[in-house]
Formats: structure tokens, C-alpha cells, sequence
């Protein structure tokens, strides 16, 4: 293993933003000049002295090198993440990584890409997205299905609302229940009721998918039955993770690290091994 494996780099906080309720977002700067490389999907450790490290999917534009953006969701039992809530900008985290696999956009070009992504999934798909939408005229159509529990549990609502209206990608929005205080007009309903909406070629689409473990088998099964091979479709597992490289164990699915093999999967690596089975 390499020493960026190991050694944490110091970042400076530049921003924090309140997603939701529970999560925020973190604009994290690098502070020694040397450009952070990373390929839409993978991941980085993130440090807080006295309190930890755990693993945070990158949610940045990969043009961008001097800093990384991660959405926190705060866990009562998190020490990482109850700190990091705790922290305002200009204190200092360290960052290694970049770490694990990333989505395959290159071998995709010249295909349809269909992105699926649920609750605080999607910051999981969002470097993916922002490559997409840098490199346009290299796929053809984009779409971006999206669902959360109510529309206050959406995250990047503003990137939302921007995609919705743009021409070079395909967003729809859904949520499971509308929330009464709400003024929510968009749809209700689960992301599988999006999916099934969509007008494939499937020979021609690749499937790249993050969300809540329930989401993950009825949509990459319903997108099976409309004829998108198992072999098109890629799962980020990034939520099974914690050290990162490998040694703690924690992470494991038969005879796979979610870590080291992933965080990305094509599905049909995936979808019979008996944890992953258990988790859905």
C-alpha cells in the first residue's frame, strides 16, 4: 500500500452547510498544494483528533483538486460524526485517500447513463453526475432518478432545482411521503416508480446506483425484468466501510473487502453473495 493509504493530509474546513436535519455538508481545503486526484465514486478517511476517523464518499467534482466536499449525517452513537458536527470553519481535519474503487464512466462512454440514487445516496453519485455533465458530449442522454423519505431529507436541494431545469441531464424527484409542512408538488412515491417511467435501450445503458439498502434489490431487479443486464449495472456499497484498507474486517461480504474491492460493484459480482443478501 501506498503512504496516502496511511498518512492523513491537513485540510482546513472552508464551509459548512445544514443539508438537512441530520446532515451537513463539509467543504474540506488542502493545505500542502499537492493536487487530490480522485475518480468519480471513490472515498476518503476523514480524522478529527481526540475523536476518531471514518470513511466519507467523495460528493466533489473531480476538476477540482484542492479540496474535497463529504456530507455528514450526524449518528447519536457517532463519535466521528458528532464531532464533526460539532466543528465550525477554519478548524483543521486530516483527510487520506483517495481510497477504493470508482464508477466506470470512461468505459462507459457513448451509452445512455442512468443514475439512481436514494436519500444521502446521493452525494455517493454526485461526483459522478458533475463528471458527467464536464464531459457531456462524450455519452448520450443522462438522467438522474432520485428519491428521499420526505422533501426535507433531500440533500443538495439547490444542485436539485438546477438540474431539474437544465437541458444537458434528466432529473426526476420523488419522495416516499410528503411531509404536511411541506409545500412539496413533485411526485410521491418510491424511486422503482421512476424507474419504470424510463424508455431504455438497454444493450446501450449503464445503471450506476447509491441508496439505502432496501432500494438497492427492487430497483436493480425491476431494472432486470425492462432488460438491463446485471453486467451494466454498478452498486456503490460504500455504507458497509470503516477503516478503509482493509484490516478491520468490518466491511467484509464473503470473500470480498467492500473497501479494497469496492467501494463499486457491478452487480452481478454482488447481487448472490449471501451478506449482501442478509443486508437488503
Amino acid at each position: 500500500m501506498e503512504h496516502v493509504d496511511y498518512i492523513p493530509r491537513p485540510t482546513i474546513i472552508d464551509n459548512i452547510r445544514p443539508e438537512t436535519p441530520t446532515e451537513k455538508g463539509f467543504t474540506l481545503r488542502f493545505t500542502n498544494g499537492e493536487p487530490f486526484n480522485f475518480h468519480p465514486g471513490q472515498f476518503a478517511e476523514v480524522s478529527v483528533l481526540g475523536a476518531g476517523e471514518a470513511p466519507f464518499c467523495i460528493a466533489s467534482s473531480p476538476a477540482q483538486t484542492d479540496a474535497i466536499e463529504i456530507v455528514v449525517r450526524r449518528y447519536p452513537e457517532g463519535m466521528v460524526t458528532a464531532a464533526l458536527h460539532q466543528l465550525q470553519a477554519g478548524d483543521y481535519v486530516g483527510v487520506r485517500g483517495p481510497l477504493g474503487s470508482g464508477f466506470p464512466v470512461e468505459e462507459n462512454r457513448g451509452r445512455d447513463i442512468i443514475i439512481v440514487a436514494g436519500g444521502i445516496g446521493l452525494p455517493a453519485v454526485r461526483a459522478t453526475i458533475l463528471y458527467l455533465l464536464d464531459h457531456r458530449s462524450e455519452y448520450r442522454r443522462g438522467t438522474l432518478l432520485y428519491g428521499a423519505r420526505t422533501p426535507a431529507d433531500r440533500v443538495y436541494k439547490d444542485d436539485l432545482e438546477v438540474w431539474e431545469g437544465a437541458v444537458e441531464i434528466v432529473c426526476q424527484q420523488t419522495v416516499d411521503v410528503k411531509d404536511e409542512h411541506e409545500t412539496w408538488d413533485g411526485k410521491v412515491g418510491f424511486v422503482t416508480e421512476l424507474i419504470k417511467e424510463q424508455q431504455l435501450e438497454p444493450e446501450q445503458t449503464a445503471i450506476f446506483m447509491c441508496g439505502p439498502a432496501p432500494m438497492i434489490r427492487p430497483a436493480a431487479s425491476l431494472l432486470q425484468e425492462m432488460g438491463v443486464p446485471a453486467t451494466n449495472m454498478w452498486i456503490s456499497m460504500e455504507a458497509h466501510m470503516k477503516c478503509g484498507v482493509g484490516k478491520c474486517g468490518h466491511c467484509t461480504m464473503k470473500d470480498k473487502y467492500v473497501c479494497l474491492d469496492g467501494p463499486i460493484f457491478r452487480y452481478d459480482e454482488i447481487q448472490d453473495i449471501q451478506q449482501f443478501q442478509e443486508a437488503l
